[in-house]
């Protein structure tokens, strides 16, 4: 009889584990290579959108480079050029998209007298990189792409970063543990910690309501991409942030939600503002109130005295 429990036993304890091991895998599968919009989809919705001016791209001085990532690939930016100007915003666009989306608001800095970079995160457009990790590689690839923009606009230039999503975690993550070089930072729809976003988003869209499935995922994470969640984790981050930030968010955002804005804005010491706008869904509030959008960085940036003279 004990031969035959330990016999069913051991058979159970095996399936348990073979069915954490397919979970584990299938889990981490889905983040480390989440499936991305198509190109050609970013570029044509942007374009019917009236996002993007294919005249004044096709006009506008630019340049092309390759910066090396510290992580092994090379990143692809676009420096854009419209003004006689040594000051620069980088643009960080979200998970799934690319450098397009990116495009509109560096129309909206060139008419604050900003010129800008784009690039594409790792895995993205035209970047090199096999895996996303929502912030904790892309970074280090920040941190390159900052340097590269400060080593060619010089030391009095104003330099300040935008991030929209996981763009936004993105740029909080560089500021508070990598470097807090840039004068400003502009969060569109950060989440505050990795971990409480995927707990948020499978209790909403899955069957599952435990953080054992996440426990889970991370110890997978770790062996396959070599980081865990815990480390991607901006409301961390933030504290060590000295410079201006504005945080923005839209109120219906239900993907990440406004309260974690809330959350990071009222762990930021020093300088910041807040802006919440009631019409728009995630990443949607420039989209939704540009012109409010685009008067919401002035004001900040008059605040700060970081607005450039013309």
């Amino acid at each position: 009889m004990k031969r035959r429990i330990l016999w069913i036993t051991s058979i159970l304890s095996s399936i348990m584990t073979f069915g954490a091991a397919i979970f584990g895998f299938m889990v981490t599968s889905r983040l480390m290579y989440l499936k991305k919009k198509d190109d050609d989809f970013i570029l044509n919705r942007e374009i019917t959108a009236k996002r993007f001016d294919e005249v004044w791209f096709s006009i506008v001085r630019k340049t092309e480079k390759w910066i090396d990532s510290p992580n092994g690939y090379p990143i692809k930016a676009i420096f854009l050029e419209p003004l006689n100007t040594n000051n620069y915003v980088v643009i960080c666009h979200g998970v799934t998209e690319n450098k397009t989306n990116s495009f509109k608001y560096a129309r909206l800095f060139e008419r604050l007298g900003f010129n800008s970079v784009v690039y594409d995160h790792r895995r993205h457009g035209d970047s090199g990189g096999k895996t996303t990790s929502f912030g904790y590689y892309e970074k280090m690839d920040l941190q390159s792409v900052i340097k590269a923009v400060n080593d060619y606009a010089g030391e009095d230039a104003i330099i300040g970063i935008h991030g929209e999503s996981m763009g936004a975690a993105t740029t909080i993550l560089y500021a508070g543990t990598l470097e807090d070089h840039a004068n400003f930072y502009i969060a569109d729809c950060a989440f505050s910690d990795f971990t409480d976003q995927l707990l948020y988003l499978m209790k909403k869209e899955t069957p599952l309501r435990t953080i054992l499935a996440i426990k889970l995922a991370d110890i997978f994470l770790r062996v396959r991409d070599g980081y865990s969640l815990r480390l991607v984790s901006p409301r961390e981050a933030v504290l060590n942030i000295e410079k201006p930030v504005l945080f923005i968010h839209s109120l219906p955002d239900d993907f990440i939600l406004p309260e974690m804005s809330q959350e990071l804005y009222d762990l930021k010491q020093g300088p910041k503002q807040l802006k919440l706008f009631k019409i728009g869904a995630h990443a949607q509030s420039f989209n939704q109130n540009a012109i409010e959008y685009e008067q919401t960085i002035v004001d900040f940036l008059k605040t700060y005295n970081l607005l450039p003279k013309t």
